[in-house]
């Protein structure tokens, strides 16, 4: 009898390892931006020191970052695109959103800028003259937040880019697309710190920035573990509250301005949403 029992007893022992191991890994879903930009290389291994977990990053679209979520494929999403994330959360999806900080799009393209991009007023004026000069402008054509931002611009310039010649769609990241735009001299929308991270290998230069409708704003976002009881939960709430630490938010505004002279992206943990136009 006492044989089975300690058969029992380890056979338990053996299944609840698994599960054991699981928990101390964080799946974390999250845009291209944030991992082209160096910015994970910096706070991953930060959260990994500070609280034991360790973390699997992948790194997609924020609309393929937020299917992941629906499935249960992640644990925690880091994201920048506000409407998806707004009916992620109606539809029950994620415990809580918050927000992390922000950047900005800028619309580039090749130094002789043949459509003249450049001195125009404003971003939707910037991809009417590229649409109207015929000129190439690659898409990521994914839906990521800067796909989706790229669409609501170009329907704020009354153009319907689908189906023409100059209008090419990757379907990759950011950076890779950055690379199809260089090498066809051709224009793209980009999240500012992924640009300059890459600048000095692309030739490409802004010809169109500061404008208000290019705000790009970041959250991260818990799962509900109702809707997906497998994840870890814990290890997602961890990274949430790291994300919006003093520290870390500090270390936010710090990255790029060694390289670049100025901050990549803007810390804005506790701020209200209000205050960026939300």
């Amino acid at each position: 009898m006492k044989k089975w029992i300690l058969l029992i007893l380890v056979v338990m022992l053996f299944a609840a390892l698994p599960a054991f191991g699981a928990s101390k890994t964080v799946i974390l879903a999250t845009t291209t931006s944030t991992q082209d930009s160096g910015l994970l290389d910096v706070l991953v291994p930060m959260f990994e020191k500070e609280s034991g977990f360790q973390v699997k990053t992948i790194s997609v679209g924020s609309g393929q970052a937020m299917k992941m979520g629906e499935k249960g494929e992640a644990d925690v999403l880091l994201v920048h695109s506000p409407d998806a994330e707004k009916k992620f959360m109606t539809d029950g999806f994620g415990a809580t959103r918050r927000l992390v900080m922000h950047n900005d799009f800028v619309i580039v393209g090749p130094a002789a800028d043949g459509a003249k991009v450049k001195g125009t007023t404003g971003s939707l004026a910037a991809m009417k003259v590229i649409a109207q000069s015929g000129a190439i402008f690659a898409s990521r054509g994914d839906n990521s937040g800067t796909h989706a931002k790229e669409k609501t611009l170009w329907k704020g310039a009354g153009i319907n880019p689908e189906g023409q010649k100059w209008y090419q769609q990757t379907g990759l990241g950011m950076g890779q697309t950055l690379n199809v735009a260089a090498e066809k001299k051709g224009y793209s929308l980009t999240d500012r710190a992924t640009f300059l991270a890459l600048k000095k290998n692309l030739g490409l230069v802004i010809l169109s920035e500061g404008d208000s409708k290019l705000l790009n704003i970041y959250h991260v976002i818990e799962l509900n573990p109702v809707k997906s009881p497998k994840i870890n939960s814990s290890g997602g709430k961890a990274f949430a509250d790291f994300m919006i630490s003093k520290k870390t938010q500090e270390t936010i505004g710090r990255f790029g301005v060694e390289k670049f002279g100025a901050p990549l992206f803007f810390p804005d943990a506790g701020k209200n949403p209000a205050s960026l136009g939300l």
